[in-house]
């Protein structure tokens, strides 16, 4: 019989769990997740607080009691891993309710520790709240509900704040976002994200831009510009650390300590697979490494690993083009491939931009649709796209990850054959008129 441990839950190890329990029957699965829990809707938390998920019970995936009785996996939650000794294929325990240490061994081990919050000691106070897991997701519920918080300050400009601030409006604070920067989702085009701010402004929420917190006393922060101002509670999202310190040197890491892995999504030791938030994968279309804290990418690692286990004809992995998505009021930004800043410090780059209703534009509701393609321009292999509108972004943005996966030129933007109706699309869609115009 097998025996595999797995090290954390929630996506990766979950899923990771549940794929092979599903090719082997007879395996012992272990998890030990350091967390109160196992299997949850990550993102969708921030739409739990702001009420538009109306019951917690409809975000939580699972239970170690429920993955015990429906797939025969054993889930031991706060049980940290403090120490891996790949030579004897052995780990390291401890249990934070009695407070003991053990170890246990493995054929196979599989790593899914995930990433935190970067909260640096400025923003360490009780009424300063992250949002990583469902428990800091309780906190922050139960901390408006009892406090009766009214004003609330956001940190950041990526998507957890720009979802925290939306669904915190949502839940009927007064809501002021502070961002250090005026460039919101940076891994999308500036051009297609100036728009960010106005959105925010039009529903309500005050921002601060090129300012950051300088010092928090009590209720009272106080901003580089010399601004101060109360808030009843703070979120911060200023970026992710992978959470890989109990690795040490037993591992390959890369220089930020993410895990390096290959094809297989195997590590440095072949007895030992890692996923989810805390690896350093690659690009599918372009030879560089990537670390994308992205769901799609965390499932078919899980997929791999579990195929690989137990067959002979090894399943590779093709590479990430990071398709992401946010919506954010009533506006939508997505981009895939490359971030901007990468794809600037490249040669032989062009772009081409074009702005068009998203569908016909004497269609009741038709709205305004942006994209922005980067290519090669002796190639026209396309590099990114970041799209932006009110309506058909994901269209769009699912029609470029696919044309890339194919590998389609831009030049060849003008033959898809998009479907047309008036209140979907236009004769020339803005897809075709992106390779009319690179053309």
């Amino acid at each position: 019989m097998m025996k595999i441990i797995i090290v954390g839950a929630v996506a990766g190890g979950a899923t990771v769990a549940s794929q092979i329990r599903r090719l082997d029957a007879d395996a012992d699965i272990t998890i030990y997740e350091k967390d109160r829990d196992m299997s949850y809707a990550n993102c969708g938390l921030p739409y739990y607080i702001g009420e538009t998920v109306a019951s917690r019970d409809n975000i939580v995936m699972a239970t170690p009691d429920t993955f015990n009785d429906n797939r025969n996996i054993q889930v031991h939650t706060y049980h940290e891993v403090t120490r891996l000794y790949p030579d004897d294929k052995k780990i390291e325990i401890y249990n934070h309710q009695t407070k003991e240490t053990f170890t246990d061994t493995y054929d196979y081990l599989i790593l899914s520790p995930g990433a935190s919050q970067i909260v640096p000691d400025l923003y360490k106070h009780d009424h300063v709240f992250q949002v990583r897991n469902l428990e800091d997701t309780d906190k922050i519920d139960q901390y408006i509900e009892h406090t009766h918080a009214q004003r609330a300050l956001v940190v950041g400009g990526g998507y957890i704040s720009l979802e925290m601030a939306e669904n915190l409006k949502h839940r009927g604070l007064d809501v002021t976002l502070v961002h250090r920067s005026s460039h919101f989702l940076k891994q999308m085009s500036r051009d297609i994200t100036d728009t960010v701010p106005q959105v925010l402004e039009d529903n309500g929420i005050h921002l601060k831009l090129e300012d950051e917190v300088a010092r928090i006393n009590e209720h009272t922060v106080t901003f580089k510009s010399g601004d101060t101002d109360t808030f009843d509670i703070i979120i911060t999202a200023l970026g992710l650390q992978p959470n890989t310190k109990f690795i040490g040197d037993a591992l390959e890491l890369n220089d930020k300590g993410y895990i390096k892995v290959n094809r297989y999504f195997e590590t440095s030791n072949p007895s030992i697979y890692a996923l989810g938030d805390a690896i350093e994968t690659f690009y599918r279309h372009i030879d560089k490494t990537a670390t994308i804290a992205l769901a799609w990418g965390t499932h078919r690692a899980a997929s791999i690993i579990a195929h690989n286990l137990f067959h002979k004809d090894r399943e590779a992995f093709k590479g990430l083009l990071g398709s992401n998505i946010l919506r954010l009021f009533d506006h939508t930004y997505a981009s895939v491939g490359l971030t901007e800043a990468l794809v600037l410090e490249m040669d032989n780059i062009a772009h081409v931009s074009h702005t068009q209703k998203h569908k016909a534009s004497y269609m009741p509701y038709s709205s305004p649709l942006s994209i922005t393609v980067y290519y090669e321009q002796s190639t026209g292999k396309i590099l990114s796209a970041s799209v932006s509108g009110k309506s058909g972004v994901d269209k769009r943005i699912d029609v470029l990850s696919t044309a890339m996966i194919g590998g389609l030129t831009i030049y060849d933007f003008k033959d898809i054959e998009v479907a047309y109706h008036p209140d979907y699309s236009s004769p020339k869609d803005i897809i075709n008129m992106l390779g009319y115009k690179a053309k």
